[in-house]
Formats: structure tokens, C-alpha cells, sequence
């Protein structure tokens, strides 16, 4: 976990806020929820048996034994929102977006942290194809207009109730005669999670998993029809695509469309993410040297369709719904990225020099004249002398300084100070506010 400050903490408002701007665009609203929720929350939606639940997550046992968990995730949370607030008399689907932060017990690695930031979008009460086609159409755009160039989908459908248990009878049959091949992870998924056996990434399984059996062969007939429309739409949004056989996801809430999203120009791999002190030098190095690792980028983005999500927590009926987030952390990382800068934050006009105590008594009135005119400034009102206070405003090469002395307090007036011309005026102060824009 770690402190963000200055500049860094405007990239990730300024990510948000570009990302927020897209989602109310398509219709989205913003939800909030909490940081800690009850640990069933969790254990009966993402499943036990995975990486999260069994490793990953924060729980804790507060006075009275209740159990509850930092959220590792966002989906399970909007889920019981949805379910707790009524939200199934809303008109369906409801379409909300969210951001914060989320927690896992992970090994720090390159853009993975143990607390990370998430923008997420999902769409609740509704099983329609065309849903899951729009929920990966705005992450791509958002990525896209946050400036990455390569935007690659890979999509997979793993099926639903009727047609999963079939494949995963083939798959554990397959894997069964790998045992002893497998890493220990794989040789306990087999038993409590056997779909995560494609998820491995440790060298003993990628083989093998090469030879598995492939989930879309199994599909049944609405499973199958689901997944050509949702490539159908991708096609008719030009959204560029390639079919991941391999690719589950890690949560046993998924059903149906699976999908992660890459920045193909981006030279962060698996690999890379291992080693917390990789340089953009080291990646490069490897680059002129061939090595195939480098073309395998981490996921920016994922998510998926979860329609048996609201029955594991507890709702009689189902609730049918598609979502994904994007691993801002990770975006923020890319070279490709733009720099994008909250709107609240402007580039300071003026930088407001005050000077002796007639001046001090005054200088927050002054301030709020500036502030209600929409004038950006700077100031460091706890500094006493001329040439401290001008050295700063020229080091952040500030166009213009106000200077209140305790003549211009008397007088009511302001000098207002071009930096790089070096003249000045004296202002009123009731005519400072237009002067300050005329000038500017």
C-alpha cells in the first residue's frame, strides 16, 4: 500500500474523471460502496476455492463474531446493493459505474499492489447480448481515450449451469492424467476449482493446458447463440478481438462471456510484474534481444457475465448481469497514457504575495476575490519576505503576482506584477477581479 501525492494523485482524478465522463454518456449512474462489507459477501459470491478467498482477501472479527472483509473486488458488492436497495423495481437494466480502491494480499509486483484502484461499470437485470458487447465497447474507449493506442480484447464464453457441468467433467478427466505434471496449486484445483486449471501461469501447466479440452466446444445451443451475437456487435462497433480459448477468469460468479483487455504496445508482462524493480530500460533490453515474454502484456481491464451472482447471495430469483473494471494502477503505468488532469485543477494565474501584518489581516479577502472571479492562484502566506515570495512564483513560472503591502492594505489597492516584463499597476481591489481577466 502506498501514499499518493501531487501530480500522481491528479493522474488518477484525472483518469476518473474522463472514465465517469464516458460511462454518464452511455447512460451510466454512480454508486459508492462500502470498503468493508460481511465476509459472506464475498465467500458465497466469488467462491471458495479461489486465489481471493483462500489467499487474498483481508477479513477480520469484529465484537460479537461477525465476520467482515475489505472488498477485493467490486461486482459482489454492487450486487448486494442492487439486492438491499430495491434496485429490481428500478427500470432494468440498472447501469452504474464506481471507483476506488480494493484489497488483496498479493506479492507487491509492477502495477499490482495489495491496495489498487478500480474504475467499474456494470449492467444488472439484464441477459441480452448486446449488454456484454456494450460493457467491453466502453472500456475500450475509455482506455482508448485515455491514450493507448493497442487496444486488444480477448474474449471466451465458459457457459452456464446447463452445459459447464459437461465440460468440466471432460477437463478434470483430461487433467487427471497430467497429475503429477501439474504444479501443487493445480493438483488442489482439481478438487475444489477445476476451471482455474486453465488460469495457471506456472510454467509446469501452460503446457498443458495447450491440450485441454476447449470450453466453446461444449457450449449448449443458447450459450453458443449468446456468444456469436456478442462477436457480431464487437464486429459492428469496431472493436478489435480474438477468442482466448484459455481464458476463465478467476471468480466463480462468471458465467457465459469472460473477457480481459490488453494494451498490445504495452512491454509490461507476467514476468516483468514479478520483478518489482523492472526498469522501461530492462523491458526494452529484452525486446532487442527476442524475448517472447515481452509480447505477452498484463490485462488492463476484465470482466465478465455473472447471471447466478444475486442467487448465491441469497435472492429467490436470478439477476442476470454483465460487468468489468479497469486496473487504473495499470494504466496509469503505460508510456502510451495521456496525461489527464482533473478539471478542478487549473494551471495558477497569479501567485499572491502579502507582506507585513496590516497585509496578513487582509489577505484572505483578497483571496476570496480571486476565488469567486475563477482566478487560479498560489500563495505561501506563512512566508514574511519579497524575495522569498517572488523567488517562488518565479520558480513555478507564474505569469502574474498580486503584492499587498500595508500601504495597499490602507489604500485598498494591489499591485499586480507581469513576471516577465517586469511592469506593474496599482489595482483597486473592487476593480482587481476584472483586471486579472482582461490581462489574462
Amino acid at each position: 500500500m502506498r501514499d499518493i501525492i501531487g501530480d500522481e494523485h491528479y493522474d488518477y482524478q484525472g483518469f476518473f474523471e474522463k472514465a465517469a465522463e464516458i460511462a454518464v454518456y452511455y447512460g451510466f449512474k454512480p454508486i459508492e460502496t462500502p470498503i468493508l462489507e460481511k465476509e459472506e459477501v464475498f465467500t458465497s459470491g466469488v467462491g471458495i476455492g479461489t486465489d481471493i478467498i483462500d489467499k487474498e482477501m483481508y477479513s477480520l472479527k469484529i465484537k460479537g463474531g461477525e465476520r467482515l472483509a475489505m472488498r477485493p473486488e467490486g461486482t459482489a458488492g454492487t450486487m448486494r446493493a442492487y439486492l438491499e436497495n430495491g434496485m429490481r423495481s428500478w427500470p432494468q437494466p440498472v447501469m452504474l459505474y464506481s471507483y476506488g480502491s480494493f484489497f488483496r494480499h498479493e506479492n507487491p509486483q509492477k502495477g499490482r499492489w495489495r491496495e489498487f484502484r478500480q474504475f467499474n461499470i456494470e449492467m444488472l437485470g439484464t441477459s441480452k447480448s448486446i449488454a456484454d458487447a456494450m460493457i467491453i465497447k466502453i472500456i475500450a474507449t475509455i482506455l482508448e481515450e485515455a491514450g493507448l493506442k493497442n487496444i486488444q480484447v480477448r474474449i471466451n464464453s465458459i457457459g452456464d449451469k446447463e452445459c459447464r457441468p459437461a465440460y468440466i467433467k471432460e477437463l478434470t478427466a483430461y487433467y487427471r492424467k497430467h497429475l503429477n505434471s501439474v504444479c501443487a496449486n493445480c493438483q488442489q484445483r482439481i478438487k475444489t476449482n477445476p476451471l482455474r486449471l486453465l488460469d495457471c501461469k506456472d510454467s509446469k501447466c501452460t503446457e498443458i493446458q495447450g491440450g485441454a479440452p476447449d470450453p466453446i466446444s461444449s457450449l449448449c445451443n443458447e450459450c453458443r447463440t449468446h456468444f456469436k451475437e456478442v462477436i457480431e456487435y464487437l464486429e459492428e462497433t469496431h472493436v478489435s478481438y480474438e477468442i482466448d480459448n484459455r481464458l476463465v477468469r478467476g471468480l466463480d460468479y462468471y458465467t457465459k462471456t469472460v473477457f480481459e483487455i490488453f494494451n498490445e504496445s504495452e512491454p509490461l508482462t507476467d514476468k516483468d510484474a514479478n520483478e518489482p524493480d523492472t526498469t522501461e530500460k530492462d523491458i526494452a533490453d529484452k525486446k532487442k534481444k527476442g524475448d517472447s515474454e515481452t509480447t505477452r502484456p498484463l490485462a488492463l481491464a476484465a470482466g465478465g457475465r455473472y447471471d447466478r451472482l444475486a442467487e448465491s447471495m441469497g435472492s429467490r430469483k436470478p439477476v442476470p448481469s454483465v460487468g468489468g473494471g479497469i486496473g487504473v494502477d495499470r494504466v496509469l503505468l503505460s508510456p502510451d497514457r495521456f496525461i489527464l488532469r482533473p478539471r478542478i485543477v487549473k494551471k495558477p494565474k497569479v501567485y499572491f504575495i502579502q507582506l507585513g501584518f496590516e497585509a496578513k489581516l487582509k489577505c484572505i479577502a483578497v483571496i476570496e476575490i480571486l476565488r469567486k472571479a475563477r482566478v487560479p492562484i498560489m500563495h505561501s502566506v506563512s512566508k514574511d519576505k519579497l524575495s522569498g515570495q517572488l523567488a517562488v512564483a518565479e520558480r513555478l513560472s507564474i505569469p502574474y503576482t498580486v503584492i499587498l503591502g500595508q500601504k495597499e492594505a490602507m489604500e485598498g489597492t494591489v499591485i499586480v506584477r507581469n513576471m516577465n516584463t517586469r511592469s506593474q499597476d496599482t489595482v483597486a481591489l473592487a476593480d482587481l477581479a476584472m483586471y486579472i481577466k482582461k490581462i489574462s
